[in-house]
């Protein structure tokens, strides 16, 4: 008979270990002519004690709220959400900012899905997720990889008059990782940081949300 692995360290522990029962809520709208009041009164019924909100207009993608947010919440708090695509803007984002809460033994929670941290089957759902977010970013290097190669092949060797749109959306992918830093991610496609600057207008805005206060000069 075989004797099945163990599970993952920590995967099944109660999180957090010690629970204030104090929940926090944070919701947010992405257009001018979206409400906050169903979000607000969602988080209220789930008891939350504060509630931030954001109101994100035109192409500004950055979130105070949200930054005031964390800073509030202490070891053994909840942060409740309304749904997973009002707090992360990418696969990535979430799985970054779950995981930093984890760290801090914060308790998440987002009620669309029904998904809590706190619980076995919240937490293995949340390592599902982290999983496919990592297949799905070597799925963009490789197929990345293998269209520069077939570029190559064809002839297609420097003074490019314009970076691949394919170039692009795996930079954009990327940079949300805080493991990977700007010079890393344009050695791996191919192209100088300052090209992801010039092409990426809100690069900075992708790479604050991942590694707040560590964002890299483009180069001269």
């Amino acid at each position: 008979m075989t004797t099945p692995a163990p599970a993952e360290p920590g995967l099944l522990v109660a999180e957090p270990l010690v629970r204030t029962e104090i929940k926090i809520g944070y919701a947010r709208v992405s257009t001018s002519g979206q409400k906050l009041e169903r979000q607000l009164d969602a988080l209220t019924a789930a008891g939350c004690r504060k509630i931030f909100a954001d109101k994100k207009s035109g192409k500004n993608t950055l979130r105070p709220e949200l930054k005031a947010c964390h800073a509030f919440l202490d070891p053994g708090d909840t942060l409740v959400v309304p749904s997973l695509g009002r707090y992360g803007r990418s696969l990535q984002d979430l799985i970054n900012m779950v995981a930093e809460l984890r760290t801090r033994g914060i308790g998440f929670t987002s009620l669309h899905e029904n998904l809590d941290t706190t619980t076995p089957g919240g937490r293995l759902v949340f390592h599902v997720l982290a999983a496919l977010a990592e297949f799905i970013r070597e799925l963009i290097v490789i197929g990345t990889n293998e269209g520069l190669a077939a570029a190559r092949e064809r002839g297609r060797v420097g003074g490019r008059p314009s970076v691949a749109t394919e170039e692009i959306r795996a930079a954009r992918d990327l940079l949300p990782d805080p493991g990977r830093s700007i010079t890393s991610i344009a050695k791996l496609l191919g192209v100088s940081p300052g090209t992801l600057y010039n092409h990426i207008p809100d690069l900075r805005e992708l790479r604050a949300g991942a590694v707040p206060h560590q964002l890299e000069a483009p180069a001269k």
